[in-house]
């Protein structure tokens, strides 16, 4: 089969496609036929030596990719919800090395969950690492409540376009940041309101925020605490990016954590219900071939990316 070996970190130039062998099933795991892969920004910051890279110093040459959709062609021997030919996605062994970049991968079975018939792979690949990252950051990490404010930086991104939607869907008033250029796309997927960062600035709002969303790190911490109410919270996501976030939200009154997201099948399959209930929607904004991958990742270098790249198989 043909995978995506990235010999040394570096350059999109670093990522090769390689003839590798189909990987076996253990008994907890399914081989999937991979129709759609989606790239995310720990993706491209891990190739360059950044994001997670210092977990897999020693396991050169690797394959990167988390993100996956596609058909269940084997089943391991203590596999039981899962069948040969079912229609899966999810994200495996995040943080681990998944090797996601390939037409074929293995994941435990109780990472993935039944790809909804409504969508397609593309679409579903979009749906596992961004949006797991805003449904445990805002239900499990934070349990977000009806009526609560919150201000969402980068909501036109992966990670912001869903945490809209998942906030909304529990009832809070969304202010979702970006360009004036995105404004209208962050007003559909939900926000209430939108906040142009180019022309105002965060320490002018009100203090009356109860959760601030942060995907950008650095001074934003800083910035953005000033809009917060005594005992609110900010989550701040970038990987490898923890800046002290809860030590200057303490001191200030405020709670403040980063965390990581991680696999589950469970999660995955609460993502897949509200997909196929359409209270939940991935933007796919490019899609590339398998063989454009470095295309795919200089593309979601630019910072600009409106909600989600995905490369087909």
């Amino acid at each position: 089969m043909r995978a995506i070996v990235l010999n040394e970190f570096g350059p999109v130039e670093n990522l090769h496609i390689k003839e590798v062998a189909i990987p076996v099933v253990a008994p907890n795991e399914v081989l999937i036929k991979v129709k759609a892969i989606s790239i995310n920004p720990v993706d491209v910051k891990t190739r360059a030596g950044k994001g997670i890279a210092g977990r897999f110093k020693d396991q050169l040459p690797l394959t990167l990719g988390w993100d996956v959709s596609g058909t269940v062609e084997a089943i391991g021997s203590a596999v039981a919800n899962l069948k040969v030919g079912d229609d899966v996605f999810g994200m495996v062994n995040f943080p681990g090395h998944a090797k996601g970049y390939a037409e074929y991968v293995v994941s435990p079975a109780d990472q993935l969950a039944i790809k909804p018939a409504t969508i397609s792979h593309e679409v579903a690949a979009a749906s596992t690492l961004a949006a797991l990252t805003a449904w445990q950051g805002l239900t499990q990490h934070y349990r977000i409540q009806k009526g609560q404010r919150v201000f969402i930086h980068a909501a036109a991104g992966g990670v912001g376009h869903f945490a809209i939607q998942i906030a909304k869907h529990f009832g809070a008033y969304v202010v979702g940041s970006s360009s004036a250029v995105n404004k209208d796309f962050v007003l559909a997927v939900g926000a209430d309101e939108h906040f142009d960062y180019q022309t105002r600035k965060l320490e002018d709002l009100p203090q009356d925020i109860d959760l601030v969303w942060d995907a950008i790190g650095g001074d934003n911490i800083d910035r953005s605490l000033s809009m917060i109410k005594k005992g609110g919270t900010i989550i701040s996501i970038p990987s490898g990016l923890r800046e002290g976030v809860a030590d200057k939200a303490s001191a200030q009154g405020i709670h403040g954590f980063f965390f990581m997201v991680k696999s589950s099948g469970d999660d995955m399959k609460s993502i897949a219900a509200m997909l196929e209930q359409k209270s939940l929607r991935a933007h796919v904004s490019k899609v590339f071939p398998f063989e454009r991958m470095s295309d795919a990742h200089t593309h979601l270098e630019t910072g600009r990316t409106v909600g989600k790249v995905v490369v087909r198989l």
